[in-house]
């Protein structure tokens, strides 16, 4: 089965595009698909189908790259937003239908195949503002929230420890039956701080929108900063505005088209 893919990255978190009416919604394509060395490699694999519908414009679907599905990613969201500019399907304005709802983006600036959003990423909710878990290394003060995916973030004072380790021991902890992101937090001025992301299904990420999100609502509620924040990641800088408790998260960030072709896929009998 050949399955046509576009491969595109926000902010160097990188995302497969495959038009929804070209291939199967199967976990283990995706898992295929997405691996690094057998595949054609990403941190995630979407289905795009830009048939319009009540107030939106496209719809998406993804999976992670251990296959399992993801309401949303805010940086995979921007990806699929300039496929959708650049094949002619929308023009300024996009409004894409996630698992989390319909996600409304603004294209900011556009450089050929590059584009900077402004994404409107919903209102966030913070469940528990401190909440202590219980891991292998000992408790540690989580802040638990929910932006459209589920988020649980650490304020550090620094990332000199094992923090992927505990990312991925809190992933699956009993506290989160579905599974949940990590990020962890370090205050760096007071519209600034530095994050590190390990994502539910596919582990340490250079950057996140939507864990981004969460790192912004938790700095701001712990009093570590004011918006507008920009968040520092290994990829480089991600601008967010929140007004505070039921207001919406405004994210400003990159994406970028930047190969396209087709994955040869074997379909094994079982």
């Amino acid at each position: 089965m050949n399955i046509p893919f576009v491969k595109a990255h926000g902010a160097k978190n990188d995302f497969l595009l495959t038009w929804w009416k070209d291939a199967p919604q199967d976990a283990a394509l995706a898992v295929g698909i997405c691996h690094r060395y057998t595949g054609i490699g990403a941190d995630g694999w979407m289905l795009v189908d830009p048939t319009p519908g009540d107030g939106f414009d496209a719809t998406i679907r993804l999976f992670n790259s251990d296959g399992s599905d993801s309401e949303i990613s805010g940086n995979g969201t921007r990806c699929a937003a300039a496929l959708l500019i650049e094949r002619g399907y929308a023009a300024g304005e996009v409004r894409i239908r996630t698992g989390a709802g319909i996600k409304y983006l603004r294209v900011l600036n556009r450089e050929g195949s590059r584009f900077d959003f402004e994404m409107n990423m919903g209102v966030p909710k913070i469940v528990a503002l401190e909440e202590t878990l219980e891991l292998a290394a000992g408790p540690r003060t989580a802040t638990v929230l929910d932006v459209g995916n589920p988020q649980c973030a650490f304020v550090v004072p620094d990332f000199d420890f094992d923090w992927r380790a505990v990312g991925a021991e809190t992933e699956r902890h009993r506290r989160f039956p579905n599974r949940t992101n990590v990020s962890f937090v370090r205050a760096a001025g007071p519209h600034t701080i530095d994050v590190r992301f390990f994502e539910r299904g596919a582990g340490e990420t250079m950057s996140s929108g939507t864990g981004s999100t969460g790192a912004v609502v938790t700095a701001i509620a712990h009093g570590l900063a004011e918006s507008p924040v920009t968040v520092r990641t290994a990829a480089g800088d991600l601008v967010l505005g929140w007004r505070g408790q039921n207001e919406p998260v405004y994210l400003t960030g990159p994406a970028e088209l930047i190969a396209e072709g087709t994955y040869r896929h074997e379909i094994i009998a079982r």
